[in-house]
């Protein structure tokens, strides 16, 4: 039985709240999003995403690079689980083995 992830960003701003709260049901795309943001930051760019029909993002620098980027990892029998928590126990189970 395969257990259905999903994955979850956060960007949280001090002035403005949540800017953005996003839930991907695929690892690749999330994995696309989250190098998407990072370039972003080191490129110091605006945040500019349209997926062509229902979601549009626009986050100038100024405020993305003020803003704290939060991921989870949420499975349907777990509950919200961090990401580098999941990451740290697929290491531990290497590590036992």
């Amino acid at each position: 039985m395969k257990i259905n992830f999903t994955y979850n960003i956060r960007i949280e701003n001090e002035k403005f709240g949540t800017l953005l709260n996003e839930t991907f049901v695929d690892g690749v795309q999330f994995k696309l999003f989250l190098k998407m943001v990072h370039g972003c930051l080191e490129l110091k760019g605006d945040l500019d995403f349209f997926n062509g029909t229902d979601f549009l993002v626009h986050i100038p620098y100024k405020y993305l690079v003020d803003s704290i980027v939060l991921t989870s990892l949420v499975t349907p029998t777990v509950g919200e689980v961090s990401l580098s928590e999941h990451m740290k126990s697929k290491v531990e189970a290497l590590v036992t083995k």
